[in-house]
């Protein structure tokens, strides 16, 4: 598999259109309203226009990738459900019962699954089939991959974003299925931020105290063994990551190339995203972020990131359900855009 395409889109990542969200403030300031009295809408619709160089942006349809991994640090007891849950929810995935399945159709997405790294073979209807290989080796034990299984994650990531941008997407949101990764997240994030892990590990899919302790045993115990280095993402990726973070990564690092806004979900998305960032600091001047997990880790990424959330509805599942709830309000700051009448054209008197 080639390598260039992703390393390609990072080094064509452009800086916003401050032009077209000059244009996009200047209309805002000049419909039926009071001044600022839409408040953030306001804000996001005028970012909306830098980010996609346009100064009456449009959202829909979206584009939802989720993309499934298994994680070998499943094994070490830090998960709440069995590892045969990752291809049984992408079975679950593909006939359309999930979670991201019901969102999804609500908001007119484009959705697509892609296997890079489940554990077992996945003979389910419409999954694209892009495998790096069975799941990761437990972190706990050697490198989750090889620093090429990384960047190959990478790779299938970008190319899933092209070719969902192909079918006419025109906002990104990523999601992920993948028993352990909210383990792997807890490890890059303590990785990439040199942060201690006790302040990042939560619950994940609600374990119970005695796995928790376990679980934040194991991200120090890996993060000891391998020392990742922090200013060097794709070794970070490598020794404690997950295959669908890296590929998340991948798709956000495309989205970023196109002049497309990528919508984040939860602590896993956002860690993928954190990762983008580090690989193309460009890339963060694309990101929203829908809400805010329960997870622990993820008030410390979002942070990281400047971000500041759309929502925050006590959500935790992941699949990219998050992102994709708050997406009808990313729609309604370019309505407002698009539709609303101005004061001239109403001839509605201004102050």
């Amino acid at each position: 598999m080639s390598h260039a395409d992703w390393k390609k889109g990072r080094d064509a990542v452009q800086p916003l259109d401050t032009k077209a969200a000059a244009r996009a403030s200047a209309h805002v300031d000049q419909l039926t309203k009071p001044l600022g009295s839409l408040g953030r809408l306001e804000k996001l619709a005028v970012q909306l226009a830098a980010i996609t160089g346009e100064p009456a942006p449009a959202v829909a349809p979206p584009g939802i990738l989720v993309f499934a991994a298994d994680h070998g640090v499943a094994s070490e007891g830090v998960s709440a459900y069995p590892q045969e849950v990752t291809a049984q929810m992408v079975a679950n995935f593909a006939h359309g019962g999930a979670a991201i399945n019901v969102f999804g159709r609500q908001i007119g997405a484009l959705l697509h699954v892609v296997d890079v790294g489940v554990a077992t073979d996945v003979d389910a209807p419409g999954v694209w089939s892009k495998k790096v290989r069975y799941g990761t080796a437990s972190m706990l034990r050697k490198w989750a991959m090889s620093r090429e299984e990384a960047e190959q994650s990478l790779q299938v990531g970008y190319e899933s974003a092209e070719a969902l941008f192909a079918e006419g997407a025109k906002l990104l949101i990523v999601g992920e299925m993948g028993i352990g990764n909210t383990t792997a997240s807890s490890a890059m994030l303590a990785a990439l931020t040199e942060t201690e892990p006790d302040q990042l590990v939560g619950r994940g899919t609600g374990v119970c105290d005695e796995k928790w302790e376990r679980k934040k045993a194991v991200v120090k115990e890996a993060l000891a063994l391998h020392q990742p280095n922090p200013a060097d993402p794709l070794d970070v990726l490598a020794k404690v990551g997950g295959l669908e973070i890296g590929a998340m990564a991948g798709a956000i690092i495309c989205a970023a190339a196109r002049r497309v806004p990528v919508l984040l979900d939860g602590f896993i998305s956002t860690v993928a995203a954190l990762l983008a960032v580090r690989l193309c600091p460009a890339a963060a001047d694309y990101l929203l972020a829908g809400h805010r997990s329960q997870e622990p880790g993820h008030a410390h990424v979002l942070a990281t990131l400047g971000q500041e959330p759309l929502i925050d509805l006590g959500l935790r599942l992941g699949e990219g359900s998050g992102a994709a709830v708050a997406f009808p309000i990313v729609e309604s700051a370019t309505r407002m855009l698009r539709e609303m009448a101005t004061f001239a054209s109403a001839g509605v008197s201004n102050r």
